[in-house]
């Protein structure tokens, strides 16, 4: 639009210099010619009154003497004053003006001829009208209307033509939006043509083919390498409890215990690689999962809670406050295990007290965890959801953890459009959980989830 703005000033501004241009020569040129043969009349002393009117629209010629009075004149100039009070001087007998006489009539392209040099030599005026266009500024407002024109219809054109050619762009790039890596099979539609916006879309499809059949083949890795080592590791399990039940060999046994515990610890990272090859995959078919009622069997499981893992540790008290009827979308395995990770976290890590807290706000149902134990570093907020992150810190797994639980739960959550972090607060941990509700926001106010 801008472009062509500035071509049509452009062009605009030129065409009136032209035909001012080409007007004005014409018109001092055909009145130039008329008016030297009337002062060659007035030389020769043949002059006519009146005067003959010349060719090409010159109907105003005039005589004036010395003292400036009309002496001859054309018709249409009979009775009117002289054209024009400039007279030429000697050494330049002609001169091109322009005039409005106050009478009307509009406005005059005037030439004035000097017959002789003599100091009364009497001066011949010739005129031709200008034409009316000319004569104001409408020659400037055709051309101002003309070049809007222009500009109107370039940019009309300009927008069919770019939105037919973006449009297809906008099909891709929606499209492109759409696509997860939990459904890599949908495809961006194809624009028939050989330009550069179909290319576009057949490459996008292509890199989609190899990023779907690449993720496939790492999900197919995983879960297979999960399978295939789950078999070893039951058969050395069997062994190492044969062993451990031996009672003639104490050191034995309790190697053999101590290999059981490594043993479990290897089974519960193979399961939960297991697990996360197989979040988001087409394999997990979604239902409407009455999240409360779940929470709260979750829950119920771990009360009354034990310490630690040496049986050293006080009872945990767990604190549940949940709302009731809280509906949710998705894979009820995944989302049991999500509540089971963040539960095990905080027990894990609790002095005395664990609370839970289960709301909804602005469509979400809102799950806290929170726990009285070591505070996480801000600095270590987003690293404890890496898989197998460990910190410097009372928080390092070393109970025989896999590393890959609050992994796991954050993957989860994703996958069910959620999200999971750590909330700000004054002492010890909060996770914060939103699942999307099915029934959409709730005009109440949101209930306070905090724990504290």
């Amino acid at each position: 639009m801008v472009v062509a703005a500035l071509v049509s000033t452009v062009l605009a501004i030129g065409a009136d210099a032209l035909i001012r241009s080409q007007e004005s020569d014409f018109a001092f040129t055909r009145t130039e010619l008329a008016t030297r043969r009337v002062s060659a009349a007035v030389r020769q002393g043949s002059m006519q009154n009146p005067l003959p009117a010349g060719p090409y629209g010159v109907r105003f010629l005039q005589v004036v003497d010395a003292d400036g009075h009309v002496t001859a004149a054309s018709r249409a100039a009979a009775g009117r004053p002289p054209i024009s009070t400039v007279v030429p001087p000697p050494e330049n007998r002609l001169k091109r003006m322009y005039a409005c006489p106050a009478r009307g009539g509009g406005c005059l392209s005037v030439v004035a001829v000097r017959v002789t040099m003599a100091p009364r030599s009497p001066v011949v005026y010739g005129a031709r009208p200008v034409p009316t266009i000319l004569a104001g500024p409408y020659l400037e407002l055709v051309l101002t209307a003309c070049a809007l024109l222009l500009v109107a219809m370039a940019t009309f054109t300009t927008w069919q033509v770019v939105g037919r050619t973006l449009r297809p762009v906008g099909a891709v790039r929606g499209q492109l939006a759409e696509i997860s890596i939990s459904d890599l099979s949908r495809r961006v539609p194809e624009p028939q043509g050989e330009d550069e916006v179909a290319q576009l879309a057949r490459t996008a499809n292509l890199t989609l083919d190899r990023l779907e059949r690449s993720v496939r083949r790492q999900q197919q890795f995983a879960s297979d390498a999960a399978h295939e080592l789950r078999t070893p590791i039951a058969a050395l399990r069997l062994n190492l409890e044969e062993i451990a039940l031996r009672p003639g060999d104490a050191e034995a046994g309790e190697a053999a215990r101590a290999a059981l515990r490594s043993t479990d610890r290897l089974e519960g990272i193979v399961t939960d690689l297991l697990l996360l090859a197989q979040i988001g995959t087409a394999a997990d078919i979604p239902e409407d999962v009455d999240f409360s009622a779940l929470v709260d069997g979750e829950v119920r499981a771990r009360r009354p809670a034990s310490g630690g893992p040496d049986d050293r540790r006080p009872p945990v008290a767990v604190n549940a406050e949940l709302a009731p009827g809280l509906l949710v979308r998705g894979v009820r395995a995944q989302l049991e295990r999500l509540v089971d990770n963040l539960l095990d976290n905080a027990l894990q890590y609790a002095a005395t007290t664990v609370d839970v807290r289960l709301g909804r706000s602005a469509g979400d149902a809102v799950l806290t965890v929170g726990n009285d134990g070591p505070e996480i570093p801000p600095a270590d907020r987003e690293r404890v959801f890496e898989r197998f992150a460990r910190l410097d810190t009372a928080r390092s797994r070393d109970a025989g953890g896999t590393g890959l639980g609050l992994a796991i739960a954050r993957e989860v959550a994703n996958a069910h459009h959620g999200s999971l972090a750590i909330d700000d607060v004054t002492s010890g941990t909060r996770f914060s959980l939103r699942l999307p509700l099915l029934d959409g926001p709730d005009a109440q106010a949101p209930s306070d989830a905090s724990p504290r």
